[in-house]
């Protein structure tokens, strides 16, 4: 799949009108997925969990394109058959459209900072999936995704949700931790495109804070529900950490079967020297913190977008490619084929 990024890329995106109807959002926005080939091999992709995050639900719309064009013989389709959820948070997309384009080539801080809107930790959809098929409350997305899924007649062989970071040193790839010790030729293939895109990867050590297990520099194991629960137990917040439910990877692992599951974590803008030491505390980390703390006060009290644009030049601060992040999420999708084949 690896030679078929840049065509990917450059397919016209499917429409958001395109796909099957498979729920509603909470907002009474249509849920749309598609179900593409023939093969045996299960694919589950998912984009659009947490609202603020565009890239990977842009990057889902050129690849369903795609795969719709090809010829029913094609490997891609004969060996395989996609389940793919471009985006399953229809009212969060529409809530932070006021500082993103579908043909966006980067996107303005300024805007950015000024209107973007995330959900509250315990209400995202990532970590909103039905504890079991009896989960009432759960989100009404978050229960077309699982009941869809639960129409597959086999386990899942790969799972990949697709994900942003506002601000990090570079790309961030998170591992299911069952599979951490046998994804060295993943690994070896997102490193070897990194560096030949010039980026550098990310890297911070949480010592496990919520399921985050550091594997090497730029690779880390995913989240997981119960250590996000604990997370805020230690606080003092039960009230929080009774919300969170399974996540998308939880779910799909439910259904049987070791499947692979895969995060994909690339920065809507680059933060230059986070994680070249380690910490905790990382130093440079936390003077980003402050500083992208300070932009958001001056915005937030009517101040000039000049100042903080001029900042942030003055610091190095850059926004990423939108399709970097996207070639870099289609590399780990291909790493992630060629690991469970």
């Amino acid at each position: 799949m690896y030679d078929r990024i840049d065509t990917i890329l450059d397919t016209t995106p499917m429409s958001r009108d395109d796909g099957d109807t498979i729920g509603n959002s909470r907002e009474g926005r249509t849920i749309r997925a598609f179900r593409i080939g023939r093969g045996l091999q299960r694919i589950s992709l998912i984009g659009g969990c947490h609202a603020d995050e565009p890239v990977g639900p842009r990057m889902l719309r050129h690849l369903v394109a795609h795969l719709s064009s090809l010829p029913p013989d094609d490997p891609l389709l004969s060996t395989r058959q996609w389940w793919i959820i471009p985006h399953i948070n229809p009212d969060g997309e529409e809530r932070n459209r006021a500082w993103y384009g579908d043909d966006d080539d980067a996107y303005d801080l300024v805007t950015y900072l000024s209107h973007v809107i995330r959900e509250l930790p315990g209400d995202d959809i990532e970590f909103g999936f039905p504890r079991d098929s009896d989960d009432a409350g759960a989100r009404p997305e978050n229960r077309a995704a699982f009941d869809w899924w639960h129409r597959a007649p086999q386990p899942f062989a790969l799972h990949v949700t697709f994900h942003g970071m506002a601000f990090a040193a570079g790309p961030w790839f998170l591992i299911e931790r069952a599979w951490k010790d046998r994804c060295k030729q993943l690994k070896e293939r997102c490193v070897a495109r990194v560096e030949e895109m010039g980026y550098m990867l990310h890297d911070i050590e949480r010592n496990g804070e919520k399921g985050f297990f550091r594997l090497g520099r730029g690779f880390c194991t995913r989240p997981d529900s119960r250590y996000m629960r604990e997370h805020f137990i230690a606080l003092g917040d039960r009230e929080t950490a009774d919300l969170f439910r399974p996540s998308s990877m939880e779910a799909i692992r439910s259904m049987g079967g070791d499947p692979l599951t895969l995060v994909s974590e690339m920065p809507l803008f680059i933060t230059p020297g986070v994680g070249r030491q380690l910490g905790p505390p990382d130093p440079v980390a936390k003077a980003w913190k402050e500083r992208i703390d300070g932009w958001r006060s001056v915005l937030r009290a009517g101040g000039e977008p000049d100042e903080v644009e001029t900042d942030a030049l003055e610091h190095r601060l850059v926004a990423m490619p939108v399709r970097d992040q996207m070639t870099l999420q289609l590399t780990f999708l291909a790493a992630g084929l060629d690991q469970v084949e």
